[in-house]
């Protein structure tokens, strides 16, 4: 819709939105090269409205073109129309947008970005709906991500090797702009050829899930002195030892959940849709397939163990008993013997 949108046709009022941020930002970006627009051309005015006074931004709004038959008006980070809990302009000022908004200038083209998800409740919102064109980034469903990325891949000239693009996927979190980046990254990588389960481990960047991941298997494997290791490398990253046991304790609550309802002769399927209904948000099922893989030699007794050394690390930790260094090292050698 955005690449056939023409300048001079624009509608009076215009608002860029989504909850994904991804795509959002992707949009954004090319409406405004739709556009054509540049910061320099007096025909254009942008406002930042975390950091602009509302009262300059609504003067230029008002105010007639100088340069040319028609001006276009950004204002950008609006958001006062998301469910956000930001505000930027006072309540008054929000009044004066929307009598501008129930009667714009003829003269003028409004264009509102604001990246989240529109207040349905607010007035200003239920006028946006009404009389403005609307160009909305929504979440994405798994195969509506799956589908746009192969034809991104493959016009990108990347062929991947039989499950590597769901290992992409999943590496990614199945966040648009996380699948974005990555391709990016093999694409740098990889010049041709076909993508392995290789190259997605060297091209792209390790993430703290994937550094957690690396260290339960290590001390899954009593592998202490490289487990330590490890924790150093991300100590010197900036991460702290609340948040390691955090995504630690995470991955071994998902361990012991899919064994669970595993062990009661439920399908990968039925783990799926019982833990979404269970956490209140749709779980990935890849998340759940490497979890009954990865659970498959754990017995709930280690389990049960090793969330409570975690646990009990975390408490620890907030109380100030001792070093929260000395804490989560001991948590990481009481699961390695108990493995042992």
């Amino acid at each position: 819709m955005i690449e056939s949108l023409k300048k001079d046709k624009l509608s009076p009022i215009t608002v860029l939105t989504g909850e994904d941020f991804g795509q959002y930002s992707q949009m954004k970006e090319l409406f405004l090269n739709q556009i054509g627009f540049d910061p320099s051309d007096l025909n254009y005015s942008y406002f930042d409205m975390a950091e602009t006074v509302y009262q300059d931004a609504e003067m230029d709004l008002e105010s007639l073109p100088f340069f040319a038959d028609e001006k276009i008006v950004i204002f950008d980070n609006v958001a006062d129309i998301t469910t956000a809990k930001k505000s930027y302009l006072a309540d008054k000022e929000l009044k004066r947008l929307e009598a501008y908004l129930a009667n714009p200038l003829a003269s003028t083209k409004l264009i509102l970005c604001a990246s989240g998800k529109l207040d349905g409740k607010r007035r200003l919102v239920k006028l946006l709906k009404r009389d403005a064109q609307i160009f909305e980034a929504k979440l994405l469903k798994e195969a509506e991500l799956r589908t746009y990325f192969q034809k991104l891949a493959h016009r990108e000239g990347l062929v991947f090797e039989s499950g590597v693009f769901d290992e992409l996927l999943a590496k990614s979190g199945f966040d648009f702009s996380e699948v974005n980046k990555n391709l990016t990254f093999l694409k740098s990588y990889k010049a041709g050829g076909q993508v392995t389960s290789q190259d997605i481990h060297k091209a792209i960047p390790k993430t703290l899930q994937d550094n957690i991941f690396d260290l339960t298997q290590l001390v899954l494997l009593g592998k202490v002195d490289e487990a330590r290791n490890l924790i150093r490398d991300l100590r010197l990253q900036g991460e702290d030892e609340i948040k390691l046991i955090a995504v630690m304790l995470g991955q071994f609550r998902m361990f012991t959940q899919v064994k669970l309802l595993g062990s009661q002769g439920k399908t990968e399927q039925q783990i799926v849709a019982e833990l979404s209904d269970i956490i209140g948000r749709r779980v990935n099922p890849y998340q759940v397939k490497f979890a009954l893989r990865d659970s498959r030699s754990l017995s709930l007794s280690f389990l049960k163990k090793a969330m409570v050394y975690l646990i009990d690390a975390d408490y620890q930790i907030k109380r100030g008993v001792y070093d929260k260094d000395y804490l989560f090292d001991m948590a990481i050698l009481k699961m390695a013997h108990e493995r042992q």
